[in-house]
């Protein structure tokens, strides 16, 4: 990993130099393969310190974390917890078991809308549609077709709210 330091308006000490050394360590745990690492620190007009972290990872890109802080040392921690924070995320994420199931789950999906059953429709002889209503509770289907008393072809079906459809 190639890393790059930037003092601005400050001088870097050695101390520093380490401190964000142990930064790019730990973040070497998740294993994300990080190219380039830059970190800007940069000290402002009333004193207040700001360290930007750009990390270039494969697969992912850039990633930035900014903070400022009146203190250099707490700047570059609260900067190493949400940098770790974030790319425990990403790692959690691309290594998560869960994505195996849910592949899985839309293949079976894909399998089934391909299936088709054909059933036959018992809509030789009209009926009323209190006898349709009947007849749909008791198969306990998703929808009915049948030939009402006029001889026009009907469906009958349960909307979300509970009442009856019919086309």
């Amino acid at each position: 990993m190639t890393t790059t330091i930037t003092a601005r308006h400050f001088q870097l000490t050695d101390s520093l130099k380490e401190q964000v050394g142990k930064i790019l360590k730990e973040v070497e745990k998740f294993n994300l393969n990080i190219h380039n690492a830059h970190i800007i620190m940069d000290k402002d007009k009333r004193d207040f310190f700001t360290i930007e972290i750009v990390t270039h990872i494969p697969g992912k890109g850039v990633v930035v974390v900014k903070k400022r802080e009146k203190d250099l040392y707490t700047a570059i921690d609260k900067a190493k917890d949400k940098l770790e924070k974030l790319l425990r995320r990403y790692h959690d994420k691309i290594t998560s078991h869960h994505a195996d199931k849910v592949e899985t789950v839309l293949v079976e999906t894909e399998q089934r809308e391909s299936e088709v059953v054909e059933m036959d429709l018992d809509i030789e002889q009209p009926i009323s549609l209190e006898e349709a209503v009947e007849e749909y509770n008791k198969r306990g289907l998703y929808f009915m077709v049948f030939k009402d008393l006029k001889g026009d072809k009907r469906v009958i079906y349960r909307r979300k709210d509970g009442k009856y459809g019919l086309y």
